[in-house]
């Protein structure tokens, strides 16, 4: 079986039933806020990183959950979540002590309705409820996560067309201790 073209079929199709009007939404609610904080766990939490890497190149002032020096987040902050679920454990607390605060939420989810879902102010359902079949040669939701990227990856396509970024500008910003 040719797996490669398995995933990128399969990526294909749930990317062309995913809403790509909420890249536009999501972006908006970035440049609003004061700062974005971004989080995940396990697969989703290294999707958030690369979007969180990529905020940071492109401007922003972006933390990621959990790290030791991640300031608190306070009212006009934005809070991203990835998770395919939108009912991770370990992270319902960040939802609740953002909304607490008064700080905006988004959530990028396989799910429309979920505990996260449910109190976001936007909520990005990549795919739909039906997007998302066990697939021989992808296991474990690596379908969600792929995707996920993909999508994120072309909004930070959309924002750095918008604001007419440079290859040379968003290098001078990419870390140099590394």
């Amino acid at each position: 079986m040719d797996h490669q073209k398995l995933i990128l079929d399969k990526l294909t199709s749930i990317l062309s039933e995913t809403d790509n009007s909420n890249a536009a939404k999501l972006l908006k609610l970035i440049d609003e806020a004061g700062r974005t904080f971004i989080g995940g766990a396990g697969r989703s939490l290294l999707v958030s990183r690369f979007f969180a890497m990529r905020l940071v190149h492109s401007g922003y002032n972006v933390s990621m959950v959990g790290e030791v020096v991640t300031p608190a987040i306070k009212a006009g902050d934005l809070l991203i979540l990835v998770s395919g679920s939108g009912g991770t454990e370990t992270l319902l607390p960040f939802v609740k002590k953002a909304k607490s605060v008064g700080a905006k939420l988004a959530v990028v989810s396989m799910k429309k309705s979920s505990p996260m879902a449910d109190v976001a102010d936007l909520t990005i359902q990549i795919g739909n409820d039906n997007s998302f079949p066990l697939t021989k040669g992808m296991p474990m939701g690596s379908q969600f996560e792929l995707s996920t990227l993909i999508f994120l990856e072309a909004a930070i396509a959309d924002l750095i067309e918008a604001k007419g970024l440079t290859e040379e500008g968003m290098r001078a910003i990419h870390a140099n201790l590394e």
